[in-house]
Protein backbone atom coordinates (compact mmCIF):
# COMPACT_ATOMS: atom_id res chain seq x y z
CA UNK A 1 0.00 0.00 0.00
CA UNK A 2 1.61 3.68 -0.73
CA UNK A 3 1.51 6.24 1.73
CA UNK A 4 -0.97 9.41 1.29
CA UNK A 5 -1.82 12.06 2.96
CA UNK A 6 -5.43 11.69 4.33
CA UNK A 7 -5.85 14.85 6.16
CA UNK A 8 -4.04 18.52 6.53
CA UNK A 9 -5.24 20.43 9.43
CA UNK A 10 -4.94 24.26 10.60
CA UNK A 11 -6.01 26.22 13.08
CA UNK A 12 -5.66 29.72 14.46
CA UNK A 13 -4.28 27.97 17.39
CA UNK A 14 -5.16 25.45 19.67
CA UNK A 15 -6.97 22.31 18.57
CA UNK A 16 -8.77 20.94 16.99
CA UNK A 17 -7.45 21.83 13.73
CA UNK A 18 -9.38 22.04 10.94
CA UNK A 19 -9.33 20.41 7.72
CA UNK A 20 -8.04 22.01 4.22
CA UNK A 21 -7.54 20.84 0.78
CA UNK A 22 -4.17 22.27 1.10
CA UNK A 23 -1.62 24.38 2.11
CA UNK A 24 2.01 25.60 1.53
CA UNK A 25 4.59 24.47 3.54
CA UNK A 26 7.83 26.95 4.86
CA UNK A 27 10.01 26.48 6.98
CA UNK A 28 7.74 28.09 9.88
CA UNK A 29 4.65 25.63 9.47
CA UNK A 30 1.99 25.72 7.25
CA UNK A 31 0.11 28.43 5.69
CA UNK A 32 -3.13 29.63 7.89
CA UNK A 33 -1.45 27.75 10.74
CA UNK A 34 -0.50 29.19 14.39
CA UNK A 35 0.07 27.84 17.77
CA UNK A 36 -2.12 28.92 21.04
CA UNK A 37 1.70 28.48 23.18
CA UNK A 38 4.76 29.10 21.18
CA UNK A 39 7.16 27.93 23.90
CA UNK A 40 6.04 24.08 23.38
CA UNK A 41 4.99 24.43 19.87
CA UNK A 42 6.25 25.62 16.23
CA UNK A 43 9.31 27.14 15.45
CA UNK A 44 11.32 25.97 12.84
CA UNK A 45 12.49 22.50 15.10
CA UNK A 46 8.84 21.74 15.31
CA UNK A 47 7.56 23.17 12.04
CA UNK A 48 4.92 20.80 11.22
CA UNK A 49 3.33 17.65 13.60
CA UNK A 50 1.96 14.57 12.00
CA UNK A 51 0.50 12.04 12.60
CA UNK A 52 -1.06 8.39 11.60
CA UNK A 53 -4.32 7.82 10.11
CA UNK A 54 -3.49 3.82 10.84
CA UNK A 55 -2.90 4.82 14.47
CA UNK A 56 -5.77 7.04 14.70
CA UNK A 57 -8.09 4.01 13.37
CA UNK A 58 -6.57 2.05 15.76
CA UNK A 59 -6.98 4.38 18.97
CA UNK A 60 -11.10 4.64 18.05
CA UNK A 61 -11.13 0.50 18.16
CA UNK A 62 -9.64 1.40 21.64
CA UNK A 63 -12.66 3.87 22.12
CA UNK A 64 -10.88 6.89 21.55
CA UNK A 65 -12.84 10.17 20.21
CA UNK A 66 -9.58 10.89 18.44
CA UNK A 67 -9.70 12.16 14.61
CA UNK A 68 -7.39 13.68 12.18
CA UNK A 69 -6.45 17.38 13.35
CA UNK A 70 -7.78 16.45 17.31
CA UNK A 71 -4.35 16.05 18.79
CA UNK A 72 -2.90 19.10 16.66
CA UNK A 73 -1.30 17.04 13.89
CA UNK A 74 -1.02 19.34 11.14
CA UNK A 75 -0.56 16.29 8.31
CA UNK A 76 -2.17 13.12 8.80
CA UNK A 77 -0.51 10.29 6.68
CA UNK A 78 -2.30 7.00 5.57
CA UNK A 79 -0.09 3.85 5.02
CA UNK A 80 2.93 4.86 6.39
CA UNK A 81 5.09 2.41 8.95
CA UNK A 82 4.47 4.78 11.90
CA UNK A 83 7.24 2.34 13.95
CA UNK A 84 9.66 3.54 11.69
CA UNK A 85 9.41 7.60 11.57
CA UNK A 86 11.78 8.24 14.08
CA UNK A 87 13.92 11.32 14.69
CA UNK A 88 16.11 11.24 11.31
CA UNK A 89 13.71 9.83 9.34
CA UNK A 90 13.39 12.22 6.16
CA UNK A 91 9.89 12.41 4.53
CA UNK A 92 9.05 13.68 1.14
CA UNK A 93 5.27 15.49 1.56
CA UNK A 94 4.10 16.54 -1.75
CA UNK A 95 6.14 18.86 -2.80
CA UNK A 96 7.50 19.78 0.92
CA UNK A 97 10.67 18.01 2.48
CA UNK A 98 10.26 17.18 6.50
CA UNK A 99 13.14 15.64 8.24
CA UNK A 100 11.79 13.81 11.64
CA UNK A 101 13.43 15.90 14.40
CA UNK A 102 11.33 14.69 18.00
CA UNK A 103 8.52 13.01 19.24
CA UNK A 104 5.05 15.27 20.49
CA UNK A 105 5.05 15.16 24.48
CA UNK A 106 0.68 14.88 25.12
CA UNK A 107 -0.45 17.57 27.16
CA UNK A 108 -4.12 18.48 28.65
CA UNK A 109 -4.86 20.45 26.04
CA UNK A 110 -5.67 16.78 23.87
CA UNK A 111 -7.44 15.22 26.27
CA UNK A 112 -11.10 15.32 25.07
CA UNK A 113 -9.55 12.89 22.16
CA UNK A 114 -9.23 10.20 24.54
CA UNK A 115 -11.01 8.00 26.44
CA UNK A 116 -10.82 8.41 30.72
CA UNK A 117 -8.55 11.94 29.23
CA UNK A 118 -5.50 9.20 28.74
CA UNK A 119 -3.06 11.54 27.03
CA UNK A 120 -0.61 9.07 27.76
CA UNK A 121 -1.91 6.88 25.15
CA UNK A 122 0.20 8.22 22.34
CA UNK A 123 3.50 9.03 24.10
CA UNK A 124 6.50 7.54 22.79
CA UNK A 125 7.88 6.96 26.63
CA UNK A 126 4.62 4.49 27.87
CA UNK A 127 3.34 3.39 23.92
CA UNK A 128 6.61 3.50 21.61
CA UNK A 129 5.63 3.63 17.86
CA UNK A 130 2.49 5.60 19.17
CA UNK A 131 3.65 9.16 19.07
CA UNK A 132 2.86 12.07 17.12
CA UNK A 133 6.11 13.80 15.67
CA UNK A 134 7.56 17.13 14.86
CA UNK A 135 9.12 17.89 11.97
CA UNK A 136 11.59 20.62 10.49
CA UNK A 137 10.74 21.74 7.04
CA UNK A 138 14.03 20.48 4.71
CA UNK A 139 12.48 22.05 1.03
CA UNK A 140 9.20 24.35 0.90
CA UNK A 141 6.44 23.04 -1.08
CA UNK A 142 3.01 22.66 -1.77
CA UNK A 143 0.85 19.82 -0.08
CA UNK A 144 -2.49 18.43 -1.42
CA UNK A 145 -4.92 15.99 -0.19
CA UNK A 146 -4.02 12.49 -1.72
CA UNK A 147 -0.58 13.44 -2.27
CA UNK A 148 2.11 10.83 -2.11
CA UNK A 149 4.53 10.15 1.63
CA UNK A 150 7.84 8.79 0.79
CA UNK A 151 10.18 8.08 3.30
CA UNK A 152 14.11 7.85 3.34
CA UNK A 153 16.66 6.07 5.56
CA UNK A 154 16.60 7.08 8.92
CA UNK A 155 19.57 8.96 9.95
CA UNK A 156 18.80 7.47 13.50
CA UNK A 157 18.96 10.40 15.69
CA UNK A 158 17.45 9.87 18.81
Amino acid sequence: MSSVVYSINVSLGGVPKLPVPEAHITELGLDGDSQRNRRYHGGPMRAVCLYSFDRIEALNHEGHPIGPGTTGDNITVKGLDWADVVPGTMLRVGEAELEIMSYVRPCKTIRSSFAGEDIWRISQVHHPGWSRVYARVQRDGLVRLGDPVEAAVSLNRE
